[in-house]
């Protein structure tokens, strides 16, 4: 059965405190006296653990002090009288409709034909963390995408006109601001030291049902499921067997301390409720996340400019793998440095191996996104590489998306951004086929963005932007000057250009 994942956005869930016995291993004196239970541990070894009476774990001062500091977000949308809402990110694979996006039932929360206003209201749903006590509240991207109007009800039911701070689709996250002092906040932990098997509690607004509390345990961390649909996407989710589904979107995740470790995102799902897999955002991307949204608008994201792999099990059968020569998981494989990225200028080569960020291990590409994104441009890392029987120490300094250190401001809006729309580099064959050297094609167009206006359509190839040459998707993100111009070759092989005339 084919896969989903669900916006974690309103659900109805009971939580029934459970846990695993096991036996203690005794020592007896007599043989006989051995219940088949003692034996049976005896026999196994003593990784049993020990079952004492009051030996669960308490997780009542945590619930009782988070659920405090978690609200309900309400997203009112205005939406025109056409027929239908369709997801901006293409037709294989993007956003469904919106109301099963966010698991609300079609007509619920909608008035009756002839009370329709136009524009028409459509609202949906999530929750939040408040972080401050002067009223910043983090949630999820989607929670507050597109909002015409945010209502926030606290755990006191005080409600609140709420207004968005800053967003970043890359991760998910969102900061958003009442007007208000003095709130209960929850205090940030670190997820980096969470444990496998660790318990954790999921606290949201499932189907609208605030202040909603389910338990599990951590049953994974730096999981990577290519679900988010941005260039950048960065994800490095934890995951826990926690009930979690719509509505619970941009809620806490938090330890049986009470402490912030994750915000509530996504659920994998056939059915569009929790299954068993809930998946949140850890606070160690969340926190740099959420002050660059305050202090600049935007994230500034650090880049380090290469095209990997990590060394696992299937890329050491493939015929990538096998030419390299690599024998052993572990690490990255350096497949590509970008022009002009602080890869390159740190002396970064093909073919090496990275095996450690800062002192932390890499075992995959998951864990290369979250140390990265821990940083901003201009701050210098320390990457361990091993270059065939060498293992060298790379001082990198970290830049942006245009190729610089600079701060990005909130106006500053590169090219790929600007025309709103999904790109990839073009094949081999295709460069080939066209006779260019390179470009950017279009897999995607969003709904009312520029290549949509424009009529540039999927399977496009962008080549040229103002006065620059396109030659790669990179080469988008280097223009943050207004768009006054577009060249493009369409699927049939007939070539356009677009003039556009300042405001």
């Amino acid at each position: 059965m084919k896969k989903g994942f669900v916006w974690a956005g309103v659900l109805a869930v009971s939580m029934v405190a459970s846990g695993v016995t096991a036996y203690t291993v005794t020592k007896a004196t007599d043989k006989d006296s051995y219940t088949p239970a003692e034996s049976f541990a005896s026999n196994v070894g003593t990784h049993f653990t020990a079952y004492e009476e009051g030996g669960y774990p308490d997780l009542t001062y945590a619930a009782e002090n988070a659920v405090k500091g978690v609200v309900n977000i309400v997203n009112t949308q205005e939406i025109s009288s056409r027929a239908g809402y369709r997801g901006g990110y293409g037709d294989d694979g993007g956003f469904e409709q919106f109301f099963d996006l966010f698991g609300i039932p079609r007509g619920q929360y909608r008035q009756q034909p002839e009370q329709q206003p136009r524009p028409q209201e459509r609202k949906s749903g999530g929750s939040g963390v408040i972080i401050s006590p002067d009223g910043y509240i983090v949630t999820n991207h989607h929670v507050v995408d597109n909002a015409s109007k945010l209502k926030v009800t606290l755990n006191d039911k005080r409600t609140f006109d709420a207004k968005v701070i800053g967003t970043d689709p890359t991760t998910e996250v969102a900061l958003i601001k009442i007007d208000a002092n003095d709130l209960p906040t929850i205090p940030i932990g670190n997820s980096d030291a969470l444990r496998l098997g660790e318990w954790v509690l999921a606290i949201g607004s499932p189907y609208g049902l605030q202040n909603t509390i389910t338990a599990g345990i951590v049953s994974a961390k730096g999981r990577s499921l290519q679900a988010l649909p941005t260039q950048y996407s960065l994800e490095s989710f934890i995951q826990t067997d926690a009930a979690v589904n719509p509505g619970n979107s941009g809620g806490a995740l938090v330890n049986t301390k009470g402490e912030l470790v994750g915000i509530n995102t996504l659920i994998q799902s056939q059915t569009g409720s929790y299954i068993g897999y809930s998946f949140a955002v850890p606070t160690s991307i969340v926190k740099k996340v959420v002050v660059d949204l305050k202090e600049y608008g935007v994230v500034q994201r650090a880049m380090l400019g290469i095209g990997y792999n990590a060394i696992d099990e299937a890329f050491l059968e493939s015929d990538k793998g096998k030419s390299t020569g690599i024998k052993e998981q572990g690490g990255i494989y350096v497949g590509e440095v970008y022009p002009g990225s602080a890869a390159e200028a740190a002396g970064i080569k093909t073919g090496d191996i990275i095996t450690e960020i800062n002192g932390v291990k890499i075992e995959g590409s998951a864990q290369v996104s979250e140390e990265i994104a821990k940083h901003r441009p201009n701050d210098k890392i320390t990457v361990s590489v091993k270059r065939g029987s060498d293992v060298k120490q790379i001082e990198v300094v970290l830049r942006n998306k245009t190729g610089n250190t600079d701060v990005i401001t909130k106006d500053q809006v590169s090219a790929y951004d600007a025309l709103n729309g999904e790109f990839a580099e073009v094949s081999e064959k295709a460069l080939k086929s066209l006779k260019i050297k390179g470009g950017a094609v279009v897999t995607g167009v969003h709904e009312g963005g520029l290549l949509d206006k424009a009529g540039i359509r999927r399977g496009s190839v962008i080549t040229r932007i103002n006065n620059s040459t396109i030659s790669s998707v990179n080469d988008l993100n280097r223009i943050t000057s207004a768009i006054e111009s577009i060249e493009w070759i369409n699927p049939d092989g007939t070539r356009d250009r677009l003039l556009i005339m300042p405001k």
